[in-house]
C-alpha cells in the first residue's frame, strides 16, 4: 500500500508553459538543503496524480497546498536516498536492470512495431477497395509471365481479357480477376500494402508476390466501409412446390414489386410470399451481416443501398429472386473499441515480419557477426542429436564464441542453454536448417533486450518511467528501514493497546439457529405440519434439510451475524430458545428456522480481537515512525515552502 502511494508521487508527463519573467515553470515553491522545486516540478507531479491538466486547474487552493506538503516530504525522502548511496546497492541496481529489460522489450515492441501498425491499420479499415488480380504461379515462369502480362497491359492490354485467359485463381479469373471488396487486415500484407497504394482505376506499378504466387493488382473502386448492415428480403425461389419455373419466379416477383410500389407493406408481403423459411415469418429480416456474408449479387445490392427504408429492384442469385430492403447500418467503431480485434489481426498477420525487420536493423546498428567457423563445428559434432538430448561432444566447443553484437558475445554453451529450454525446440533434431533458424530467432532476442537496454539513452518517454521506478523503489527501501522494520508487535503493548481501545472492536448481534430446507412449499409445509405435531426439529432436519453439509449437522449454523442472511434475520426475531419460525421462500427454495441462542452486541476478548488490535497498532505505530522519520528530515533540511506562490499554479503567463 505504502509502496503504491509512493510511486502516485513519481511522474511522467511533462507539461511547458509559456515563458515570461521569471518564467512560470521556474518559480520556486520550495527548497531544502541545496534542492528546490519548481513550479515544472509540482505541475507535473500533480497534474499526473489526479487525472491530467484539466482536472488539476479545477482543484482548490487547499489541494494544491496538501500535495505541495506531500511532494516535498516526497523530493526529501529521494534526497535521503542519495545521500544513503542507494544507487550503488548491488541488489537494487540489478532489480532496476531486470526491470529495464522486461519493461523495456513490452515497450519497444508496444511502441515502435504494435502501435504504429494497429493505427495504420484501423485508418485503412476505414476504407474499402474493390481490386481484381491476375495470379500466376510461384515459379521461374510465373514471373516472367506476369513480367510480360504487365508490360502489356501498360501497353493498353485488356485487364479482364487477360486475366480470365492467364490466371491461376479459378474463383476470380471466369469474372476478369474481379475479387470483389477487401479491406485491410484480409489479405497478405504485401497484396494489401500494395492495393492500398494504388488509385482506383489503376494498376500497381510492380508484380506482387505472396505465398500464393505472383499478382498484378488492380483497384477499380474505394469507398467509405460499412462493417454491417440489416436488411430484409423477399426471396421467390426458381424451384416453387416442386418444380424449377423461372420464369413463373419472374412473373410472381414483379407483382411483388409492383405491390410495394403500389404502398404495401414489405414484411407483409414477405410473410405472405417469401420462399426463405428462415426470414420469411419475420417480415423477411435476415439480421446484421457483412459484406462477405451473402452471395456477391445480393451483397453488392444491400450495401449499395443509400438510405434506410430504401428497396432494390429485383435481384437474381443462384437462389431465386430477391427484393431486398435495407433497415439499419452499422457504424464504424472507434479505434479503442476495435483496438483488441486490431491487435489480434496485427499479431496474425504482420508481427513476425516487422519483428524480423526490426531484428535486421538491429544486426546492423550493433555490428552483429555469426562466425560461421563456429556454426560449422556445431554442425559436425551433430549427428542425430535433437533437443533435450545430451552430446558431450559439445562440451569441447561450449565456450567458443558463436555470435558477437554491440561488443559483447554468446558462447555456443549460453546459446545451446537457451535452446534446450524453449518448449517450442523441445525433440527437434539438430539440423543445419533448424540451427541457422534457432541463430536467428534467439540472437534476434538477444538484440531486442540490448536496443531496451539502451531505450533510457534516446526514449525521453521511456527515460522517465525508469526514474520513476527507481523513485519507487528507493521510496520502499526507506520505508522498510523507516517504518515497516522497526515496529515491533510486543504481546504486553498489544495488550495494553488493546485495553485503551477495545470499544472498537464488538461483536455484532450474532444468532445461533437451526434450519430446515426444502426444494417445495408442498414438503416445507408437510414438515411444518409435523412439528406442529409435536415432531422433534433436530430429527426432522437431519432427516430432511437439503441444504449440502447440513444433515449431519442437525441442520444447525452456529453463530452468524444478524444482518447477514434473512436466514439469521428471521431466527433472531424469534422470542424463546426452541421456537420455530413459519415456512418462508429463501434461496429457491423454503425455509423453517429454530432458535438455539442470541447473543447481543458486546466487546470482543483479547483472544477474539488480536488480530485485529495488532493491524490497528502496527497502523498507529507506522504513522508515528514516519512522522519521526520527517521530522528528521525537516531538522536536517530545513524546507522552507512558499504557498504564497501557489496561486500561479497551472495558469499560463
Amino acid at each position: 500500500m505504502l509502496f503504491r502511494i509512493a510511486v502516485l508521487f513519481t511522474f511522467v508527463l511533462a507539461i511547458i508553459f509559456s515563458s515570461c519573467a521569471p518564467e512560470q515553470s521556474q518559480i520556486v515553491l520550495a527548497d531544502f538543503g541545496n534542492q528546490k522545486v519548481t513550479m515544472k516540478d509540482f505541475e507535473n507531479a500533480y497534474a499526473n496524480n489526479v487525472g491530467g491538466v484539466e482536472v488539476a486547474k479545477k482543484d482548490s487552493l487547499s489541494k494544491l497546498k496538501n500535495f505541495l506538503n506531500l511532494y516535498v516530504d516526497f523530493r526529501m525522502k529521494l534526497r535521503d536516498a542519495e545521500i544513503r548511496g542507494f544507487d550503488q546497492d548491488t541488489a537494487m541496481q540489478k532489480e532496476l536492470q531486470d526491470y529495464k529489460k522486461k519493461v523495456g522489450v513490452s515497450y519497444l515492441i508496444e511502441n515502435q512495431l504494435v502501435d504504429p501498425a494497429i493505427h495504420q491499420l484501423y485508418d485503412r479499415r476505414k476504407w474499402e477497395l474493390r481490386v481484381s488480380h491476375i495470379m500466376l504461379k510461384l515459379t521461374p515462369d510465373g514471373k516472367k509471365l506476369a513480367d510480360e502480362l504487365l508490360d502489356s497491359l501498360k501497353n493498353g492490354a485488356d485487364f479482364a481479357e487477360l486475366a480470365k485467359k492467364y490466371s491461376t485463381d479459378r474463383f476470380s479469373a471466369p469474372n476478369g480477376g474481379d475479387i470483389f471488396y477487401i479491406t485491410a487486415g484480409m489479405l497478405p500484407p504485401e497484396f494489401e500494402d500494395a492495393a492500398y497504394a494504388t488509385e482506383p482505376g489503376h494498376i500497381y506499378p510492380n508484380v506482387v508476390e505472396t505465398k500464393y504466387g505472383y499478382h498484378i493488382i488492380k483497384v477499380v473502386e474505394k469507398r467509405p466501409r460499412v462493417p454491417e448492415v440489416r436488411a430484409s428480403h423477399i426471396l421467390i425461389a426458381f424451384n416453387h412446390q416442386g418444380k424449377i419455373d423461372s420464369a413463373a419466379a419472374k412473373a410472381r416477383v414483379d407483382s411483388v414489386l409492383e405491390k410495394l410500389k403500389a404502398g404495401e407493406d414489405f414484411a407483409k408481403l414477405a410473410k405472405e410470399y417469401s420462399d426463405d423459411p428462415g426470414s420469411r415469418d419475420k417480415g423477411g429480416d435476415l439480421g446484421y451481416f457483412n459484406i462477405y456474408t451473402m452471395v456477391r449479387p445480393f451483397a453488392e445490392t444491400a450495401f449499395s443501398l443509400k438510405n434506410i427504408g430504401d428497396v432494390s429492384g429485383i435481384v437474381e442469385t443462384q437462389f431465386g429472386y430477391h427484393i431486398i430492403k435495407l433497415t439499419g447500418r452499422k457504424p464504424l467503431p472507434t479505434f479503442e473499441e476495435d483496438k483488441e480485434n486490431l491487435k489480434k489481426m496485427y499479431k496474425n498477420q504482420r508481427y513476425q515480419i516487422q519483428y524480423d525487420s526490426l531484428a535486421d536493423k538491429l544486426r546492423s546498428k550493433y555490428d552483429y557477426k555469426l562466425n560461421q567457423s563456429t556454426l560449422g563445428e556445431i554442425i559436425a559434432n551433430t549427428d542425430t542429436t535433437r533437443v533435450g538430448q545430451e552430446n558431450p561432444k559439445y562440451d569441447k566447443i561450449k565456450n567458443k564464441v558463436l555470435y558477437t553484437f554491440n561488443g559483447g558475445s554468446e558462447t555456443v554453451g549460453e546459446f545451446l542453454d537457451q535452446v534446450y529450454k524453449r518448449f517450442d525446440y523441445n525433440g527437434r533434431q539438430i539440423t543445419p536448417d533448424f540451427l541457422n533458424q534457432a541463430i536467428r530467432q534467439i540472437s534476434a532476442e538477444s538484440l531486442v533486450n540490448e536496443e531496451a537496454m539502451n531505450l533510457d539513452k534516446t526514449d525521453p518517454k521511456f527515460a522517465d518511467l525508469m526514474e520513476n521506478y527507481k523513485d519507487g523503489i528507493y521510496i520502499f527501501k526507506l520505508q522498510e528501514d523507516e517504518v515497516w522494520n522497526k515496529i515491533k508487535v510486543d504481546s504486553t503493548e498489544l495488550h495494553n493497546y488493546y485495553e485503551k481501545t477495545k470499544n472498537n472492536y464488538r461483536w455484532p448481534d450474532r444468532v445461533n439457529f437451526a434450519e430446515i430446507f426444502a426444494g417445495s412449499d408442498s414438503a416445507i409445509t408437510h414438515y411444518y405440519e409435523l412439528l406442529k405435531q409435536g415432531a422433534n426439529f433436530d430429527s426432522l432436519a437431519a432427516l430432511y434439510t437439503i441444504r449440502p453439509g447440513y444433515k449431519e449437522k442437525n441442520g444447525v449454523w452456529g453463530l452468524q451475524d444478524v444482518n447477514s442472511s434473512d436466514l439469521a434475520s428471521h431466527a433472531y426475531m424469534l422470542n424463546s430458545p426452541g421456537d420455530y419460525s413459519k415456512p418462508f421462500s429463501y434461496e429457491n427454495g423454503f425455509s423453517i428456522v429454530k432458535l438455539i441462542s442470541k447473543d447481543p452486541s458486546h466487546i470482543k476478548s483479547f483472544e477474539d480481537a488480536k488480530a485485529e488490535v495488532s493491524g490497528a497498532y502496527q497502523e498507529v505505530e507506522s504513522k508515528q515512525l514516519e512522522k519521526d522519520y520527517i521530522n528528521r528530515l525537516d531538522n536536517l533540511y530545513h524546507p522552507k515552502i512558499y504557498y504564497n506562490e501557489l496561486d500561479k499554479a497551472f495558469k499560463s503567463n
